[in-house]
């Protein structure tokens, strides 16, 4: 059994600009003089720390599924259009470097670095270091917070994170074992011809939602998961609040060495997200 410990800090020390911190949401992606946004993005920066969920907005997720047992082999292979990454982020100047801790699909090894420009309060634009593209973002959450971080890892491996920028949330919890080698999820699941090795590798939350404002608190709003959508985000119920600090409650089936390196909430915020 993994160690269950937490270490908490009252703040984080990051490089991170101010004007790069909250929730943002892509408006477009140019590419050759074309602008689209095939993918409904979500972006939360904290302190530090970043997660990045990108949904197709043509998903062909059945309203009524309620598990990958409900899903066709087609509708899989679907959910492999996702595209989604966690980890930190480093900045010098106009340069942008997201390090990445979890990756939804196989990562290719390549550096995920950008060149980030603030046009306008509440816009940015990020460019490819190789000119190859140009992304709008247009932020969703104030600039100041509050913000939350919290990261469970098992040896070497990170297993969860759940970010907070202001109301909105970004939670993401790893697959058992690492992708094997491939160009792309979808080529990997396209060319695994048995069903439950599939489910494995698409077994990977990055769930956006808000912690106030939904149908019910914490909820879900977009996930790699079509039917996390709209429910309660039962990682919040396994962390309480002990004496202003959270620690994960007892019994608690998420294993592994908790840390709550970014925490700019103030207690009764803190008492208000975690009851």
């Amino acid at each position: 059994m993994a160690l269950l410990s937490l270490i908490a800090w009252s703040g984080a020390a990051s490089d991170t600009p101010s004007w790069l911190l909250g929730g943002w949401t892509r408006e477009w992606i140019r590419r050759g003089g074309t602008e689209s946004n095939p993918r409904e993005v979500h972006y939360v920066q904290v302190p530090k720390f970043f997660a990045d969920v990108r949904i197709p907005v043509d998903r062909k997720a059945p309203p009524n599924a309620r598990s990958f047992d409900d899903l066709t082999d087609a509708e899989l292979r679907d959910l492999a259009r996702a595209q989604a990454f966690t980890g930190w982020t480093g900045v010098d100047g106009l340069t942008s470097t997201w390090h990445h801790d979890i990756d939804f699909e196989p990562p290719d090894g390549s550096p995920d670095i950008g060149r980030v420009e603030r046009v306008a309060d509440g816009h940015i634009l990020e460019h490819g270091i190789d000119g190859s593209y140009t992304e709008s973002w247009r932020r969703t959450s104030a600039a100041d917070g509050p913000f939350l971080a919290i990261r469970v890892q098992q040896e070497i491996r990170v297993d969860r994170v759940l970010l907070v920028a202001g109301d909105q949330f970004l939670y993401v919890r790893n697959r058992t074992a690492a992708l094997p080698a491939s160009p792309s999820l979808a080529q990997l699941i396209d060319e695994t011809p048995d069903r439950a090795t599939r489910v494995r590798y698409l077994d990977c939350e990055f769930s956006f939602g808000r912690t106030h404002g939904g149908g019910v608190p914490w909820e879900i709003q977009r996930s790699t998961l079509p039917w996390r959508e709209g429910t309660h985000l039962e990682f919040v119920d396994g962390i309480v609040l002990l004496q202003g600090r959270l620690k994960p409650a007892a019994g608690s089936r998420v294993r592994g060495e908790w840390s709550v390196p970014v925490n700019t909430l103030s207690p009764a915020q803190l008492t208000e997200l975690f009851p």
